[in-house]
């Protein structure tokens, strides 16, 4: 695996868990919000972490961690991405992937081989805005098909996107909320600028549009909460 971070204790990338967080290099996707530009844009300029390392650390706090977090980049495009899952697994934690849902085969395999306990899957923005959200051309199919994947996995999973004043409109939440109509958690988060964003000059929405999103969510998702 590339891994180029790790978070040895959160309680923020795996709610309700105490867990560590693995960073991997590289991305399909090129979204101007991404906060974490280093590892989409140049990972090998970033630092790497041996995976034995990250191992060696996971197996050392095996009695506190209930969990690791494997984010990125999009570790789908990480070809050995299930045999590093099963080390993960065998040490007895839990894992949770943070994907952009463009590989389901790869989050199908995963689910049915018993190798995950929770999935984040980013919804970038409607279909219709996707492309111009994600700064290239996107399988739609790919992200609708993973998301029935997830809707009928029995696994907790939620659906969740950084909320940008540039991209996002409360018309396209409900174009989303039309199309994963039915799901169990949806999470709004605040776009925050940083040195590390792709692309600056972008703007948060307000706290009433916030609020207004999550109310058009409602009327389609289980349970919407909004993320600072």
């Amino acid at each position: 695996m590339k891994i180029y971070g790790l978070n040895k204790t959160t309680l923020l990338d795996y709610p309700g868990h105490l867990a560590s967080t693995i960073f991997v290099g590289g991305c399909n996707y090129r979204c101007p919000f991404c906060h974490n530009a280093g590892l989409v844009l140049k990972p090998g300029s970033e630092l790497r972490i041996p995976e034995d390392d990250v191992l060696s650390s996971l197996k050392g706090r095996a009695n506190i961690l209930e969990g690791v977090c494997i984010t990125g980049g999009e570790p789908t495009l990480q070809k050995d991405l299930m045999e590093f899952i099963k080390k993960v697994k065998h040490l007895g934690l839990k894992v949770k992937l943070d994907t952009n849902g463009s590989n389901p085969d790869v989050v199908r395999a995963l689910i049915n081989n018993g190798l995950l306990d929770c999935i984040a899957l980013d919804i970038k923005n409607s279909k219709e805005k996707y492309a111009e959200t994600c700064g290239i051309n996107v399988c739609i199919n790919n992200i609708t098909e993973c998301i029935q994947i997830l809707k009928s996995s029995g696994l907790k999973y939620e659906f969740r996107t950084t909320v940008v004043k540039n991209f996002h409109t409360i018309e396209d939440f409900i174009s989303i909320g039309e199309w994963i109509n039915g799901a169990d958690e949806y999470y709004l988060q605040y776009f925050r600028d940083c040195e590390n964003v792709i692309n600056n000059g972008l703007s948060a929405c307000s706290d009433d549009t916030m609020l207004a999103m999550k109310t058009v969510l409602k009327g389609y998702v289980k349970h919407v909460e909004i993320r600072g």
